[in-house]
């Protein structure tokens, strides 16, 4: 076993790349586990930063600054996946990075992770690439209408994507400054994800498939157990499991899934992280998705992922906060919801704050709850 292959232990320094709710999470499950951690980003006075025990404020194409940060910590992992690969790279000339670079390479660019799923025989919507209206026409002709016209690299939350209707679109021609992705619409019963972990020696674990339901494309919803057929949960934690093992990742990753109405799996993304469906773990769960990703960066044996009780998370964006604080005593008066706030400086409209988790007797009961719990922080908020 080479040294860069051995387990890092409690009292080592932990290097985040990314300073958001995930890594903000991470710190808390890292540092109940008695890690320290080190969190860069361009930002100051962060979700992680806050809680993090040292946080560098610099351009992640600083690389001077990079092999820097990372000369200072036993590991570098990250909690979004849009970090430059030069930074990546530039960190594994010092410590091991997990996943690795090139598992950013993969995930941070839409077609080639479709070129990799494919690949790999994982199912996924038909796709083609476009690059100028001409190609996308052809495209059209092919998978016809409707269809969704997606940017290639740097989106999230229904970012960089429009859907297309027409088989001869009028479209800027600032859409054709970057490379597209065409894909077919799916007429989806529900949308899926399943969160694996894998360690350095191999070991798999998952949460199972969780069900998550969107408002103007972000997550609004989570809930599990999903309530699937046998046959479904196992196809969707077999493909969780391969796609981890072709990608080589150590550390954890989500897979988001469209059910088709026909039943069929399909792979829509992947985000090499903790995922923002999986928030609720880290109430719900023995082990949470965030002190698992600290297991695996850490060469330690993965925890165990069982369900405690049934769950469900609610998201809760800047517009709460339209017509002044939200009622937190009103939220906090269910006994069996968790208040997750992120240190977010400044509420905008759609931006991601905070969560509630609820736990109850039945999945049902639990996605009432979170709900009801959500409209009391200000009444007749949906």
């Amino acid at each position: 076993m080479t040294k860069r292959n051995l387990p890092i232990l409690p009292g080592s320094a932990i290097g985040v790349l990314g300073s958001g709710q995930l890594g903000r999470m991470f710190a808390i499950a890292a540092r109940r586990m008695g890690y320290r951690v080190h969190t860069l980003s361009p930002e100051t006075d962060t979700p992680t930063g806050q809680v993090a025990d040292v946080e560098i404020t610099s351009p992640y194409d600083d690389l001077d600054v990079v092999r820097r940060f990372a000369a200072g910590v036993s590991v570098v992992t990250f909690e979004f996946e849009n970090v430059p690969a030069l930074t990546a790279q530039a960190a594994a000339e010092q410590v091991p990075v997990r996943p690795s670079g090139a598992v950013l390479h993969v995930t941070q660019n839409r077609l080639r992770e479709k070129i990799f799923l494919t690949q790999n025989g994982i199912p996924v919507p038909l796709f083609r690439r476009v690059t100028n209206a001409e190609e996308l026409r052809h495209a059209l002709s092919q998978l016809g209408v409707p269809a969704v016209l997606k940017t290639a690299g740097y989106g999230y939350d229904g970012k960089g994507q429009v859907k297309i209707t027409s088989l001869n679109p009028n479209l800027p021609p600032s859409t054709f400054e970057s490379e597209l992705v065409l894909e077919t619409f799916v007429d989806f019963d529900s949308e899926l994800s399943v969160i694996g972990a894998r360690g350095l020696d191999g070991t798999f674990a998952h949460w199972g498939p969780i069900r998550n339901t969107h408002t103007h494309h972000i997550l609004d919803i989570s809930s599990t157990p999903a309530e699937l057929p046998e046959t479904t949960v196992r196809e969707a934690i077999e493909i969780t499991r391969c796609v981890l093992e072709q990608l080589d990742v150590v550390g954890v990753l989500c897979v988001e899934f469209f059910l088709a109405k026909s039943g069929r799996l399909l792979v829509n993304e992947l985000a090499p992280r903790p995922h923002n469906s999986g928030h609720l773990t880290f109430d719900a769960c023995l082990t949470s998705q965030f002190e698992q990703q600290l297991r695996a960066v850490c060469a330690l044996p993965l925890g165990s992922t069982t369900l405690l009780r049934p769950a469900a998370m609610a998201n809760l964006l800047g517009d709460l906060w339209q017509e002044g604080e939200p009622n937190w005593p009103a939220a906090c008066s269910w006994p069996d919801v968790k208040l997750h706030l992120y240190g977010k400086l400044v509420p905008k409209s759609r931006r991601k704050m905070g969560h509630l988790t609820a736990m109850a007797e039945s999945v049902e009961d639990a996605v009432a709850a979170v709900r009801q719990a959500r409209n009391s922080l200000k009444p007749g908020f949906v």
